[in-house]
């Protein structure tokens, strides 16, 4: 190369990129290429990093407990998030993933544990495994140890949980309710009691007066075998150990009373019975078929409430879209008139239910119609005696025209955009051809309205099937039924029932009730199904 040629090259100014080459690429000091990090990519970084910090905690805890189908879950979820969100090729899923998560755990998850708990006998008393039933029952039939040592005890506290600190050999031991007696270091021991444990505070007398009721019942396994007994007191300052006078033979499967000699055999019903059909409690979780949906048609106690029950939540759910519609429609026929004066005015005003809080509005007419002291009998009739809502059949009228007032604003409303959107010509061809109001109204308005209005009317229908918050507020489901095994009132409707059976019935029945709300959600689906169905017919005008 010649010395003319190295000069004009070196006096040549830089050669700058394409303008069309791509953004976010510059050369490095060896020039190589580097890539250019954007905010969005941190952020999403630091984003995905927060959920799989969140993750990984989930699956660690998950494999503490030995729950292996929320690992394998948690796993999933994790490879399939960075996947996403880290991969060129999975542009959908990035939109996709957090809708698909949701949908699993809170709907799909939900359901399908539902359905598994409604064939089972989950529910107090029946609420874990056989061996946690055999542990609960050994510890709930314990007798003191004739002839044990007395310990002089020392009542102490950690974090809010109580505990017992006895000295055995000199050697300080302390234990709670859920940790068996271990030794201590550096406790203090004076004449045979521990008087100061690291750690741990002592309770003086005023304390210890205050929570007598705990310390009493508080039960310290002496180990980790529950065979071995506990220290139990009655006076706070004295322990002694107990033991069971029950004894479980693994072998044999059988629980024995040492005392009566009452064997005692596991059931279909996840008890331990005896021949006498005594069982001791608590049982355990087992699978019980079908029991619990047909127990609402078996048992004689329940049967007649429950058909009640269930032709009411059909008729309260048809007959409060049947009257709001109405009532809406009507109000919206009349308000749509432009010769009405003050229509916003007044459209305002009737909307104004449809804004309040439905639980509150339902405890205002509750008050309003108490038979004792309500505005309507007091003020209204003149201090009749009316039993609103502790008569059968009038606290059902009550709750329909309660319904009505909190469900036509809502009707009003949806009625009232439908007869907006007819065009006007639509009306003056009726009247050119020569028919009457009701003529247009009949066979025109009314037709054209249920294309937009059906399926509205089918989604209100399933919303009052499941209208929990009025009747828990204003009946409660009340008046109720006498005799029943469970709580279950006149106006219940079948998810307030279910409601009941899972919460509010003394022993919670969670099988029975998850029975009951996979029968609502057949006859809820089965209805709109068949709704929607007729609706489309609709659509040929």
């Amino acid at each position: 190369m010649s010395q003319q040629t190295r000069a004009a090259d070196e006096l040549a100014p830089p050669v700058s990129p394409p303008p069309n080459s791509p953004p976010g690429r510059r050369g490095g000091a060896d020039g190589s290429p580097a890539r250019n990090i954007s905010k969005g990519f941190l952020l999403k970084l630091g984003l995905v990093a927060v959920i799989d910090a969140v993750t990984v905690y989930g699956i660690l805890s998950a494999v503490a407990v030995q729950q292996w189908a929320i690992v394998v879950s948690l796993v999933v979820a994790l490879v399939a998030v960075n996947w996403a969100y880290f991969s060129k090729r999975a542009l959908a899923a990035k939109y996709l993933l957090p809708g698909l998560v949701f949908l699993l755990v809170y709907v799909i998850f939900t359901a399908a544990y539902t359905g598994y708990v409604a064939f089972t006998n989950y529910g107090d008393g029946h609420n874990s495994t056989k061996s946690d039933a055999v542990a609960a029952i050994l510890a709930q039939n314990e007798q003191r140890v004739e002839g044990s040592a007395a310990y002089p005890l020392t009542i102490v506290t950690q974090d809010g949980d109580l505990g017992f600190a006895i000295a055995q050999d000199g050697v300080a031991q302390v234990g709670t309710a859920d940790q068996p007696l271990a030794a201590v270091q550096d406790a203090t021991v004076d004449g045979g009691k521990v008087t100061e444990v690291p750690g741990w505070e002592v309770l003086d007398f005023a304390t210890i007066a205050q929570r007598q009721a705990e310390i009493v019942d508080l039960r310290v396994p002496v180990s980790d075998d529950v065979a071995d007994g506990s220290i139990r007191t009655q006076d706070a300052s004295t322990g002694y150990v107990y033991e069971s006078v029950l004894v479980y033979d693994e072998a044999a499967d059988t629980m024995t009373n040492t005392v009566t000699g009452v064997v005692y055999t596991p059931d279909a019903t996840g008890n331990f019975r005896a021949e006498d059909g005594t069982a001791l409690t608590p049982g355990w979780k087992v699978a019980v078929g079908f029991d619990n949906f047909t127990r609402a048609f078996t048992d004689d106690r329940l049967r007649g409430p429950f058909v009640e029950v269930f032709v009411w939540t059909f008729a309260f759910a048809l007959l409060s879209v049947l009257t709001t519609f109405v009532l809406g429609l009507f109000l919206a026929i009349v308000f749509n008139d432009p010769r009405v004066r003050g229509r916003k005015v007044l459209r305002a005003l009737l909307i104004l239910p449809y804004a309040f809080p439905a639980f509150l509005s339902a405890l205002v007419w509750k008050g309003m119609l108490n038979d004792s002291f309500g505005f309507v009998n007091e003020r209204i009739l003149g201090g009749a005696d009316i039993g609103w809502l502790t008569d059968p059949w009038l606290a059902k009228l009550s709750v329909i025209l309660v319904n009505l007032w909190l469900g036509f604003p809502y009707m009003f409303l949806v009625c009232t955009g439908a007869l907006q959107s007819i065009p006007g010509e639509v009306y003056e061809s009726a009247r050119m051809d020569g028919a009457s109001a009701w003529r247009v109204h009949r066979s025109i308005v009314l037709p054209l309205l249920m294309v937009s209005v059906a399926p509205l009317l089918v989604a209100s229908f399933a919303f009052n099937f499941n209208n929990f918050a009025l009747i828990y507020m204003l009946t409660g489901g009340g008046p109720n039924f006498v005799g029943t095994p469970v709580v279950v009132g006149h106006t219940d409707i079948l998810i307030s029932m279910t409601y009941s059976v899972a919460f509010e019935s003394g022993l919670k029945q969670y099988g029975f009730a998850s029975a009951l709300s996979i029968l609502i959600f057949v006859i809820v689906g089965a209805i709109s199904w068949w709704g929607f169905r007729r609706t489309r017919r609709l659509e040929e005008l």
